[in-house]
């Protein structure tokens, strides 16, 4: 949403369902456990999801020239970048495996939507410098969602300190957006300056207005920022959901809410940056 002039009553019930995400994680943290399988998880996200009252916002979603999303949360494993499914991975997880869990909920008419990567054992040098590198990326991030800056102050504070200073990759053409009661709107908050090959970014030079509400999540590749997609297994005329790094290494997802202010970002999800994420 572009610079509305929310009531306060309409702030109230945002940061209600950004929270019930933020508490949907927190239990995560404490029923993950390897050797589950992503369906498992899956059920589980549907059953707590009731118990706070919401529902996905994820399952059947729609989009051009994929089918309709068939699960509670995004499952993304490993390669896996985002918008996994519960049947992507089949195997059961194991310690090593890094699992990106995307939680989307409808809360009294508004959404939430934010995820998190969660390592599981002890992470390795690498996976613990990337992981690192990503949340403090979204950290930086976030801190320039201030109305004297345009969106692309975001995409250099991300890219600056995933590519200049952690040695990562910006995963290309994907990014952050503007959300409210519905999933996904005005404006696209790339984690990138568009380079040569990439999509053109048209908000690019957008002031973040006052009002402004974006999910906004840095992904980080550790080996490239390039994508890859696969044929959807039951109508090969669609693309199936999951996005890979091109080259199959390791990546890392994280996303907050935010609502732009005359003073700055108020984080919505606020507390998810507290989650257990490594599931010894």
């Amino acid at each position: 949403m572009l610079g509305n002039k929310w009531t306060e009553r309409e702030k109230a019930g945002m940061h209600a369902a950004a929270q019930r995400v933020v508490e949907v994680h927190h239990r995560l943290a404490d029923f993950l456990r390897p050797g589950q399988t992503l369906i498992e998880v899956d059920r589980w996200v549907a059953r707590t999801l009731e118990e706070l009252n919401c529902r996905s916002c994820f399952l059947n979603y729609k989009v051009d020239r994929h089918p309709p999303f068939p699960s509670h949360a995004c499952l993304s494993v490993n390669d896996c970048v985002v918008h996994g499914t519960a049947l992507a991975h089949k195997a059961p997880i194991k310690n090593g495996d890094l699992v990106k869990i995307d939680i989307g909920v409808m809360h009294d008419g508004w959404i939430g939507d934010a995820g998190w990567t969660y390592v599981f054992g002890e992470p390795s040098p690498l996976v613990a410098r990337l992981t690192a590198c990503g949340k403090e990326a979204l950290r930086r991030g976030v801190a320039t969602l201030r109305p004297e800056n345009r969106l692309r102050a975001f995409a250099e504070a991300v890219q600056g300190h995933v590519e200049k200073e952690c040695g990562f990759h910006c995963i290309r053409n994907l990014g952050g957006h503007g959300y409210g009661r519905k999933l996904h709107g005005k404006p696209f908050v790339s984690n990138t300056i568009p380079g040569p090959g990439d999509a053109p970014w048209a908000e690019i030079n957008q002031f973040c207005a006052p009002g402004m509400l974006v999910a906004v999540e840095p992904m980080v590749g550790a080996g490239t920022g390039d994508t890859m997609s696969k044929p959807n297994p039951f109508n090969p005329k669609l693309s199936d959901w999951p996005v890979y790094t091109a080259d199959g290494s390791l990546s890392v997802h994280y996303e907050h809410d935010v609502l732009v202010t005359e003073d700055g970002p108020r984080v919505l999800t606020h507390g998810l940056e507290d989650v257990r994420d490594v599931i010894a």
